[in-house]
């Protein structure tokens, strides 16, 4: 496994990264940042100059008010009222261009941040969906949805206020403390002496909160994954009496992540009080110091007004900055997940050199084949087989003995470790990624049916079927019957109340699936077992037809199953240990002739 991996799949719910670490994760976190602003630039520059324009109207108000009281008022005494007026008309012309620029800059914000958030899912479910079948396994589902969900969420968050607050509250602080030093000094210091308590607190807010959203983070994630893995399989929850069970573990997860939550209200409840006070004790001061200077004379009392609202207006954005760093940092945590797994790459990469093969005969050939899931876990070892175009072949073993991995080898689940497996001659490696899904098809015991109706689903094996194509594959196998006796026949919704199947037909229509895909190779692994009796001797005839003049693979426990075949494999520890006919390994003394034996006294 890669260093990718081990940083973005196992080491990103982890809070003891090392330094190291830390800085590949930041900087794999800011090129993904990088990557979606780059192509929104001129938006950005456009959206920059409104919120500048707009927040410069905004903060010359004060200004303008002590213009209009040391001016403008001595001025209307001496009957001169252009002054007052002048000053009366800016204030409203900057406040209603402040106004406008400002619901023009949440305009342009919005369609940014909704721009982002696209190119970002979409990135997220094509990478997903592209990595390689080894990702999946042992990535959970839950964390997969997390990074789609809360995670996604937590950056929308951040785009559609957080940012706002931060550059708005920013722009409005630097311009109010330029302001407020152009028309007084000793105001514009005692503002400045403020700062430093301010940042002190700051900084202790920034090193505790920084963990503990980490950490909030994290407990979010653990409470999605265990819902959505205990929701996937209720079934076994209920067959094995796990409520309670879950009960105690999701409540001492949803206790976690309350805890963590209090930790971090505990934070903004000493935080958010102390800005307060900062405030208004620079507002205080401002105000004896001012006050002492306009009984001196020293400072118009138009002054004093501009100054001490520059100066109580300061500190407004403060909360809303608190805010954005909360925001912030659950958003930081979320893109540092989310890039981990754009990082990661498929270990089954598509061909630098694509070879085409647009017409497959069907022979696969292991040469010198070695495989493991991991290196201290051999599963093939040294593996050697040649299946001739058209022939039809069963691997029959105990669990574990290799049959699985075989398939998965030969549909390009996973490469091998040492050798290659080849389709007439081409390195499955090197065969353009379109031919090999064309040629090699898999259907599994797990047959899974998508949202829309039951023509929809058959109609995977090959989208442009028409409605014939679809019904002439569904009676191949035998699925027609059962169709046309559902609610709305083909055009029935499998995700609807009445239009639920079992798991017999959902099987059945995987076989019409594969059939419509006419593959030059079919991979049946256990493909049967979740049909009845009736409806497995009703596929065993439509095999018949499914599996002529085309390579097929069967992996069966049933061994009736693994009568129509022209060829049996029985493998053990990864090695094929037996290979005849059914007939002539029946009639010997060796392993299958003794399942055979079994099987056929079971039925008895």
């Amino acid at each position: 496994m890669s260093t990718t991996t081990v940083l973005g799949v196992e080491g990103e719910e982890r809070n003891d990264l090392s330094k190291e670490e830390s800085r590949q994760v930041r900087r794999r976190s800011l090129r993904l940042l990088g990557s979606l602003l780059h192509p929104l630039r001129m938006r950005l520059l456009l959206t920059a100059i409104v919120v500048v324009v707009s927040t410069a109207a905004q903060v010359a108000g004060p200004a303008l008010i002590a213009f209009g009281i040391d001016n403008g008022l001595p001025a209307l005494l001496k009957q001169d009222w252009l002054p007052l007026a002048a000053a009366g008309v800016a204030y409203l012309f900057t406040g209603v261009i402040g106004a406008a620029l400002i619901a023009w800059y949440t305009v342009l914000s919005a369609r940014i941040s909704q721009a982002i958030l696209l190119d970002l899912r979409k990135r997220v479910f094509l990478h997903t969906q592209k990595l390689s079948l080894e990702f999946h396994e042992s990535y959970t589902s839950g964390r997969i949805i997390s990074r789609q969900t809360s995670d996604l969420d937590s950056i929308r968050e951040l785009l559609d206020s957080g940012i706002n607050q931060l550059v708005q509250g920013f722009l409005y602080m630097l311009f109010i403390a330029v302001a407020l030093f152009s028309i007084d000094g000793v105001s514009g210091l005692v503002l400045l002496g403020s700062l430093v308590p301010l940042y002190f607190l700051t900084r202790w807010f920034q090193k505790r909160s920084q963990a503990l959203f980490r950490i909030s983070r994290v407990a979010s994630a653990k409470v999605i994954v265990h819902f959505v893995e205990t929701m996937t399989g209720i079934r076994a929850v209920k067959a094995f009496r796990k409520e309670k069970r879950n009960e105690k573990e999701f409540g001492g997860l949803v206790e976690e992540y309350r805890d963590v939550n209090a930790r971090v209200i505990q934070l903004f409840g000493i935080f958010d009080p102390g800005l307060v006070m900062i405030g208004n004790v620079t507002v205080g001061v401002v105000l004896l110091v001012g006050g002492f200077r306009v009984a001196d004379g020293a400072l118009p009392i138009g002054v004093l007004l501009a100054v001490l609202l520059y100066t109580r207006r300061f500190f407004d954005p403060m909360e809303e900055m608190a805010m954005f760093y909360n925001s912030y940092q659950s958003a930081a945590a979320a893109l540092e997940k989310i890039s981990g797994v754009l990082e990661e790459e498929p270990s089954v990469p598509d061909p630098v050199k694509p070879v085409d093969l647009w017409s497959a005969e069907g022979h696969v050939r292991f040469d010198g084949v070695t495989f493991a899931y991991k290196k201290d876990r051999v599963i093939l070892p040294e593996f050697t087989l040649d299946i001739p175009a058209g022939q039809t072949v069963a691997l029959v073993g105990s669990t574990g003995a290799g049959k699985s991995t075989l398939a998965k080898l030969i549909s390009r689940f996973y490469d091998p470790s040492e050798g290659r497996v080849t389709l007439d001659g081409v390195d499955l490696r090197d065969l353009h990624p379109k031919d090999l899904r064309r040629a090699i098809v898999m259907v599994t015991q797990e047959a899974y049916l998508f949202s829309g109706s039951v023509a929809d689903n058959i109609a995977l094996g090959k989208p442009d079927a028409s409605r014939e194509e679809i019904v002439r594959a569904a009676k191949a196998v035998g699925a027609h019957e059962f169709v046309e006796g559902l609610p709305d026949g083909y055009d029935t919704d499998v995700n609807k109340r009445g239009g639920r199947v079992s798991a017999g037909q959902r099987q059945l229509i995987s076989f019409a699936r594969a059939f419509l895909a006419d593959p030059a190779v079919l991979i049946l692994d256990e493909a049967t077992s979740s049909l009845d009796i009736p409806s497995e001797r009703l596929v065993q005839e439509a095999l018949q037809t499914l599996l002529s003049d085309r390579t097929a693979v069967i992996i069966a426990h049933r061994l009736s199953t693994v009568a129509i075949a022209d060829r049996v494999l029985v493998m053990e520890h990864g090695r094929v240990v037996e290979d005849g006919t059914p007939d002539d390994l029946i009639a010997g003394t060796g392993r299958f002739a003794q399942l055979h034996a079994a099987w056929r006294d079971s039925l008895v």
